[in-house]
Order: C-alpha cells, then sequence, then structure tokens
C-alpha cells in the first residue's frame, strides 16, 4: 500500500468531519450534553462525527480495523487499525473555545504510518506519511531550534479525572514554571503535538492519554524532526498513556526534571 496516495483522502475525510463540527457549534447547546465519567464529557456531535469518518475509511481500506473514542464500530484489523478522535477538545467545543480538533492515525501492526490533525477553527491541516516530511496546508514543517527549556514554551494537559498522580503533576508543574518562557494548556492533545511538530510549541507533556488522542500527533511530531518518548524515555507510547514530545533537543533536559517527580 502506497500512504501517500491516501492522505489526501484522510486528509478531505478530516475536512468533512471538521466542517460538520464546525456547523453544529453555530447552534449547539448544554441540553444536548451527555457524561461518560467525571469531567467526560461527550454530544451527538462526536458521536456523528466519528460516523462520518468511519464510514469513509471504510472505503479507502476495506481490510482495516478501528480504534475509536466513541465505538461507533466494533471491527478490528489484522494489519491496519485506523486510531480516530472525532473530536479531540470536546469540552472546548462545548464552552465555546476554539480549539479543537479531528485526529485520525493508521497504524501498520504495532507500528504508526500515517497521522493527521484538523484544527478545525483555523482550518490548519497537519498531517505526514511514514517516511515523508510532515506538512501543515501543504506546506513542510518542522520543529524548532530551542536548545534549553529556559528558552522554550511548553505545553501540557491538566489532570481532569485521574487525581492520583496530581502530587507529582503540580511538583513537575511548579519547577517547570519557573524555568521555561511559559506554560500552555489548550485542552487538546492533538493540537498540543501538531503545534509542537511545527515549532510554535518546543515541548509538550502529558499522563492519561489514549491512543486516540495522540496518535496521529506522535507520528507528525516524529516526522517533523521531534522526538516522542514516555515518561521514562522508552518509545512505547499508545499503551503507557503518558507521552513527552519535543524538538529533539530538550527531551534529555525535560526527562531529567520529569523523573524527579515521575
Amino acid at each position: 500500500m502506497e500512504l501517500e496516495n491516501i492522505i489526501n483522502s484522510v486528509i478531505d475525510i478530516s475536512k468533512q468531519a471538521g466542517s460538520f463540527i464546525r456547523e453544529q457549534r453555530k447552534t449547539f447547546s448544554a441540553d444536548k450534553i451527555e457524561l461518560k465519567g467525571l469531567n467526560d464529557l461527550v454530544s451527538y456531535v462526536d458521536k456523528t462525527a466519528e460516523e462520518i469518518i468511519v464510514k469513509a475509511l471504510v472505503e479507502v481500506l476495506p481490510e482495516a480495523g478501528f480504534i475509536t473514542e466513541e465505538k461507533t464500530i466494533n471491527k478490528t484489523g489484522e494489519r491496519y487499525n485506523w486510531i480516530i478522535d472525532p473530536l479531540d477538545g470536546t469540552t472546548n467545543f462545548i464552552h465555546g473555545l476554539p480549539v479543537y480538533s479531528v485526529s485520525i492515525a493508521l497504524q501498520e501492526y504495532d507500528e504508526l504510518v500515517l497521522g493527521v490533525v484538523y484544527e478545525v477553527n483555523m482550518d490548519e491541516c497537519f498531517y505526514a506519511w511514514k517516511g515523508s516530511p510532515a506538512y501543515l496546508n501543504g506546506n513542510i514543517i518542522k520543529t524548532s531550534d530551542s536548545p534549553t527549556i529556559d528558552q522554550s514554551l511548553l505545553a501540557t494537559g491538566f489532570p481532569y479525572h485521574d487525581f492520583t498522580r496530581q502530587p507529582a503533576y503540580i511538583g513537575l508543574f511548579t519547577e517547570l514554571m519557573k524555568s521555561c518562557h511559559g506554560l500552555r494548556r489548550l485542552g487538546s492533545a492533538a493540537v498540543d503535538l501538531a503545534y509542537t511538530a511545527c515549532g510554535r510549541f518546543d515541548a509538550f507533556y502529558e499522563y492519561n492519554l489514549n491512543p486516540w488522542d495522540v496518535a496521529a500527533g506522535v507520528l507528525i511530531v516524529r516526522q517533523a524532526g521531534g522526538q516522542v518518548v514516555n515518561f521514562k524515555g522508552g518509545d512505547e507510547i499508545l499503551q503507557s498513556r503518558e507521552l513527552l514530545a519535543t524538538n529533539g533537543k530538550v527531551t534529555d533536559e525535560m526527562l531529567g526534571v520529569i523523573k524527579k517527580y515521575f
């Protein structure tokens, strides 16, 4: 399979879902919110967007299975599986805060081979495939050149339902906030990773992540010249539920601080 031949189809599908999400935001009301768990919100918009994506991807690669957030399909592929977050940043969407995205990745056996992150409000599509550069709206992107934490803008995600590691997280947050240009929390891990890939952020870290939150962004960061590891410095990302993505230059320094707390 030629990944380059299917990336444009996946980009189009992500934009179709994004267009649906954008239109629904105009008339969305709080009475349409459902609760999956503590502070874990969902609506018909997430589910319908996922159905749009799944239906279209079945046509692109019929043999592939799916790993999806809203579980609108139950199909596992032997070789290929799509990993989908139809609306990453649901809480932002519900509250009208304009940072949310569509995230679609393709996994071949255990390897990520294609990723698309479409940020809906800015109409920015980040994408890459195995062996390619990383792109933003057709232009090649690369991670930043910042050599140290004290010259870096960092991104993170706040714990919102698993607070067992909160003391460690707050300790890490406190140390980093004293030694960098700033810390940002946008509310969409997929966007955080895309912004790290294009150099807006120099590093991003978070724990308690799901595969669909990060799969596409992980590949895009790596193809943009960055590094993505878990908090121990290993390459196993999707099942560890913790992640550090960097420009490749501040990885060791960031890990040194993270390992004090995790």
